[in-house]
């Protein structure tokens, strides 16, 4: 169950979620009663409606609730179907371990605490049985609380009634998902061996556990790895820690009570916690360390394990890619290349525009995007580590951009730019982005980013903490669109790509210097996307699926030499994105592949969700349309480097090219007797309207001639009127109504526009209904994209159609329906009567349960004349033959730029 901001439980009122785990949801809530903000869990339902667990749940939290220490996380009680608790502010001790190796001292001070409050929950008889440094929060004041104690008892499947099997999760943090790969690692991880092979545990399971952590406190890296939960558990059984990691300067008592506390025999093991913590005690007041808490985190870049191949042929045998841990040598002519994989049954999807994998800034960690069964999510992994590790509350997520310190991941999601730590918890909304085209988190705490792929949309900074968003900067003449950004080393300018068009090739994109926080943009360099500066002094973008590179003087914000091809086979992406990213200590990662991105089928689907074929060949399609007479389907398919109108006839499996122009022609409509198509193209160097016919016979005609960008919309049913956007640089894009004259003999035109809405960013898509009265079409005048109706001609009022989020509106040509497309890829239909002047439209509901795959050039579907199915893109799992799991990274790159530029500029 999933609540709001607002609902109450009992006397708590939900503030905003805190984070999620196998328990169920966690939020931020405000006592009205004492005036004090806590944390609520609240229940997953097979806890709260099984009697026997929640009883023995509830008795466990009285049980707990009689603990009274410092280090540990009270619990205030239970209310309804939630766990009541002390709201802890300080990150994880997780979150702290990310970052690297723990100085000794300070380390030495963490585990005083956690032992403080392990003694004073055995001395009451309390297990916790899931101590692990997630469950560990370490306040700015440096005092540690220890969460959930003894609640893994409580909900432990195997004290469930006689004959009941036991689950694969052993802890309150495991999913019933367990075999998905590195869904409970990090969990497992701490299991004692006996908790591990499934037998009853005692105290001694949590100074097993406190052995682990305060070992990965010293060394900065997890103690038992593998790539599934059976390896893991493999490891703690048969395998001892690598106890040579411990730093140098670490003490020989502490380097005795660890290995105590790591006797996989337990009748062996260390069995007091107050013993631990007069060893750390003692430790601490005789020997003073030497270290620094602020020492810098060692690059991790140099080690790769997962390492599956390299691209200079050499074959690495399947035991050996797993297991070495390869080293880049010290010296090398040439930079090394190695090609990864990023685990079974994920495929890193191209299609979203910008990188799907990025590094980060010390190049230790990558972030990436998973795709699996239709749905992403975002994966963190470590360089020196074999396994990725997904991270929760990131469903949907694309366009992952590292803070600057590596600790915090900024990704975009169901309209909304948002953030959340490397190692989980809560998810963070910082403000809207209704399309993404890319990111850049700054060193002043700013990111800046392209909230849009609608024309007139500039780049805008906000802040890291959440916020409302402002420009960084204008638009240049005649330029619709700036995205992929990248802000340059001291956070004083942004490079970035501008365009004068919103689809097709970006081959003819300006790659553009701006200083921050508002300036006025420059070119540095002319065709071309996807710019990147690289610490080396040169200049990344890509360039007929190539990626070039030239000289750049960051001082002067201007290139100084020549561009130079410097790697290919680079995977592309839509909206002048390309899949590459580079580090500053100059390793580049990119996903192998064309410049072209791959597409799914176009499918026939119906109301449940089920879907058959409708055109099965790959193409790169957007803006299908259906004909009125339901006979054909007209789409824009880029082809290579041309963006052309097509129609098919499903019929024949024939499909007909219908635009020929070397410029972008797109967005086709029909005309009402389904006998002309109206398209926007660039062929007069802005997107204007025109027309040709269906059939592809006679000439193409020129419907508008506007120094603005302009984008079909739709024609009023009786022929006499078209709706269409229009970009303007004050109010970005507009909905605009004009008279359609003419006819095919005397030729068409089209009559003095009026503005029928205008926004702040963007008014797109106008539908006229069946009946010709409404326009349906979205806004974001709201601060997110929302579908509304108007009349037509007006005046009148207006009705919000969607209420949370939507776009892309289309009527039903058979019954009152409206449809449109939610954040999540989700098709959702409103049921609307009309009485008089007044349009009543019902709540919102799901149509279907099949969420559609976007496509690059705004529309994704299209909802046939009978009205019972759509035209779409589904997300399919990937076969082995198709999917794309692998990276290559090429360290010392950056030296290897200076070579190659150095060689050209001879």
């Amino acid at each position: 169950m999933s609540l709001s901001a607002g609902a109450r439980i009992g006397p708590y009122e939900i503030v905003e979620p805190l984070g999620a785990g196998g328990m169920g949801e966690v939020y931020r809530a405000r006592d009205t009663k004492l005036n004090r903000d806590v944390a609520i869990k609240v229940l997953r339902a097979d806890l709260s409606t099984n009697a026997d667990r929640f009883a023995r749940l509830e008795r466990e939290a009285q049980l707990l609730a009689a603990l009274n220490h410092p280090n540990i996380a009270h619990i205030y009680g239970l209310e309804e179907t939630s766990i009541v608790m002390e709201l802890v502010e300080g990150h994880t001790l997780a979150d702290r371990i990310t970052a690297g190796a723990i100085p000794v001292r300070e380390a030495l001070r963490i585990a005083k605490q956690i032992a403080d409050a392990l003694e004073a929950a055995h001395e009451q008889g309390i297990v916790h049985r899931d101590l692990k440094p997630a469950n560990v929060k370490v306040r700015d004041d440096g005092t540690v609380k220890v969460l959930d104690f003894g609640l893994a008892k409580a909900v432990d499947p195997a004290a469930d009634s006689a004959g009941a099997s036991r689950a694969l999760s052993l802890s309150p943090t495991l999913t019933f998902h367990a075999t998905q790969m590195g869904v409970i690692l990090g969990t497992a991880a701490y299991m004692s061996p006996e908790q591990a092979a499934g037998k009853p545990v005692d105290k001694r399971a949590d100074m097993w556990a406190f052995g682990v952590v305060l070992l990965e406190m010293l060394t900065g890296r997890e103690t038992f790895t593998g790539e599934t939960v059976s390896h893991v558990l493999a490891h703690v059984l048969t395998k001892d820690p690598d106890f040579t990691a411990i730093p140098a300067d670490t003490p020989d008592a502490i380097r005795k009570l660890l290995r105590r506390c790591l006797e996989k025999d337990r009748k062996r093991r260390l069995d007091s916690a107050a013993v631990a913590r007069l060893e750390i005690e003692d430790a601490l007041s005789a020997t003073p360390v030497e270290q620094s808490i602020d020492k810098p985190v060692r690059a991790a870049s140099s080690i790769v394990p997962w390492v599956v191949g390299t691209a200079a042929g050499v074959a690495l045998g399947a035991v050996v890619a797993l297991w070495a841990a390869w080293r880049k040598p010290a010296a090398s002519p040439a930079p090394v290349r190695l090609l990864a994989d990023v685990g079974a049954d994920l495929s890193i999807p191209v299609g979203n525009g910008g990188p799907s994998a990025v590094l980060s800034a010390d190049g230790s960690k990558i972030a990436f995007v998973g795709l699996a069964n239709g749905k992403t999510q975002l994966y963190i992994r470590s360089l020196d580590q074999l396994h990725a590790t997904p991270v929760a509350g990131t469903d949907g997520a694309i366009g992952p951009l590292f803070s600057p310190d590596g600790r915090w991941i900024a990704f975009f999601a169901e309209g909304k730019l948002k953030k959340v730590a490397v190692t989980g918890g809560a998810t963070m909304t910082l403000c809207d982005a209704q399309a993404m085209r890319g990111g850049s988190w700054s060193e002043d705490g700013t990111i800046v980013f392209s909230p849009s792929n609608a024309g007139g949309t500039a780049l805008m900074r906000v802040s890291a903490a959440g916020g409302t968003p402002e420009r960084a900067g204008t638009l240049l003449p005649g330029e619709v669109t700036q995205r992929w950004p990248q802000v340059l080393p001291g956070g004083k300018a942004v490079l970035f790509m501008g365009s004068t068009h919103t689809g097709g090739n970006y081959d003819d994109g300006n790659i553009e210097v701006m200083t921050l926080p508002s300036g006025t943009p420059k070119i540095v360099q002319r065709g071309g996307y996807l710019p990147r500066y690289v610490s080396s002094g040169h200049l990344l973008y890509m360039h007929d699926g190539t990626v070039f590179a030239e000289p750049f003087d960051l001082g002067r914000l201007e290139v100084t030499g020549q561009p130079v091809p410097v790697l290919e086979g680079v995977a592309g992406g839509n909206g002048g994105g390309a899949q590459y990213s580079i580090s500053d200590n100059g390793t580049i990662v990119y996903v192998p592949g064309s410049a072209g991105t791959g597409s799914p089928p176009i499918s026939w689907m119906a109301k449940d969700g089920k879907t058959t074929p409708l055109r099965a060949a790959a193409a790169n399609w957007s803006n299908p349309q259906f004909s009125p007479d339901g006979t054909r389907l007209a789409m824009d398919i880029q082809d290579g480097a041309q963006l052309d109108v097509w129609v098919y006839e499903w019929t024949r499996d024939t499909l007909t090219r219908l635009t020929f122009d070397p410029r972008l022609d797109f967005k086709p409509i029909w005309t009402p007797d389904s006998r002309g198509i109206v398209f926007g193209s660039t062929r007069s160097g802005v997107g204007n309207l025109y027309w040709k016919r269906a059939d592809g016979t006679g000439d193409d005609q020129r419907l508008t001639n506007s120094p603005n960008a302009q984008v079909p919309g739709s024609i009023h049913p009786s022929g006499k009127f078209i709706a269409y956007s229009e970009t303007h640089l004050d109010t970005g894009d507009d909905v605009m109504v004009a008279p359609l004259e003419g006819d095919e003999r005397s030729g068409w035109k089209v009559g003095a526009a009026t503005t029928f809405v205008a926004g702040r960013l963007q008014d797109r898509e106008p539908k006229f209904s069946p009946d010709g009265r409404w326009i349906a079409y979205f806004s974001d005048e709201s601060g997110r994209p929302e579908v509304y109706v108007r009349p037509f001609p007006g005046p009148g009022g207006k009705w919000q159609i969607s209420n949370a989020g939507g776009t892309e509106p289309t009527w039903s040509l058979s019954r009152h329906e409206l449809f449109y497309m939610a954040p999540g890829a989700a098709l959702m239909v409103v049921a609307y009567s009309v009485d008089g002047d007044s349009f009543r439209a019902d709540k919102p509901r799901l149509w279907s349960p099949t969420p559609i795959q976007g496509r690059p050039r705004q529309r994704a579907f299209d909802l046939h004349p009978d009205g019972q199915r759509f035209a779409v893109g589904v997300a399919t799992s990937f076969s082995a033959a198709d999917k794309q799991d692998k990276l290559t990274f090429i360290f010392d790159f950056a030296d290897d730029l200076r070579r190659l530029t150095s060689n050209a500029q001879r």
